[in-house]
């Protein structure tokens, strides 16, 4: 079962990569370099090669969620890391780009600190048993996150962001969304036959995921408009399930109470590391230094 699931999880890396290249190509086709806004997300609905890009997305997502039903998640979560490298050879191939030693080396970074990141935070958190204020905690601090980064998206929205923001913002949201499917999940599998369905469903946290969702999809899109697909990856595989693990230890009790302070401060830097990976990858990527180039000339 397990190397089913390793061969699911790399499968999953694959599709990841094809789509996120499929849709960043679509986008950059579509808006210049410049934001998407309302009326070009409209058109991209329409674009056969973003949808495209979106089915492979999507595919990606179900075979994750499938290896992680095999698997351990010390052996799944690593795996997704292959998923940046792919999109980089994918990229600089479809668009004739040869990728610098800084770029190669930003990668490297993102990926080990992630990786270990991921592996300190299995062996030092355990499965804590959800709360309705934890649950509410949760929703209320997403609203909070939706309110800074679109009142920001909002104030500047005449003058271009970075991809390094866009990528943030939806890796942040992707977080808290993921956090937020597990607790209705979980739920699910705590529904009374005796009492109507539709009494059951957490529905505030399931708005909160549309919301979150829609928003973070938007940030994506822009993503992929001012930089590289690169950065779409390292958000979906690096600052999302950071997020995710953050909320699960503050805000939802599951720090194991034995856990070294070591552990946690490694657990921190290793954090720290991914991060100033993926700061490099949005600085130093050849189609960054590309435009900037560009808009030094006009």
């Amino acid at each position: 079962m397990v190397w089913l699931a390793v061969a699911c999880a790399v499968a999953s890396a694959a599709f990841l990569a094809f789509g996120t290249q499929r849709q960043s190509s679509a986008v950059q086709a579509d808006t210049g370099g410049l934001d998407v806004n309302s009326r070009g997300m409209v058109r991209l609905l329409t674009n056969p090669r973003w949808l495209f890009g979106l089915l492979l997305m999507a595919i990606g997502m179900l075979l994750n969620v499938a290896a992680l039903t095999m698997a351990p998640l010390t052996v799944v979560q690593p795996l997704g890391a292959i998923a940046l490298v792919m999109t980089t050879i994918i990229n600089s191939r479809d668009q004739g780009i040869t990728i610098n030693r800084a770029t190669w080396i930003s990668i490297i970074v993102c990926m080990t600190g992630s990786v270990a990141f991921v592996l300190l935070a299995v062996n030092a958190t355990h499965e804590a048993k959800l709360t309705p204020q934890a649950e509410w905690t949760v929703v209320g601090l997403l609203a909070i996150v939706v309110v800074f980064f679109g009142g920001i998206a909002f104030a500047r929205r005449r003058r271009p962001h970075g991809a390094f923001f866009y990528i943030v913002g939806a890796g942040v949201l992707f977080g808290f969304t993921a956090v937020l499917v597990r607790t209705i999940a979980v739920a699910m599998t705590q529904f009374d036959g005796g009492v109507p369905f539709w009494l059951q469903v957490p529905w505030m946290p399931l708005l909160a995921i549309i919301v979150a969702g829609l928003m973070g999809q938007y940030f994506n899109q822009n993503a992929y408009s001012t930089g590289p697909p690169e950065l779409v990856i390292a958000g979906l595989t690096v600052i999302d399930p950071m997020v995710g693990v953050a909320i699960g230890v503050f805000i939802l009790g599951e720090l194991r109470p034995d856990v070294h302070p070591v552990v946690g401060l490694s657990m921190a830097g290793a954090a720290i590391v991914a991060i100033v990976g993926v700061v490099a990858l949005s600085r130093h990527h050849p189609d960054v230094l590309a435009r900037k180039e560009k808009r030094s000339k006009e």
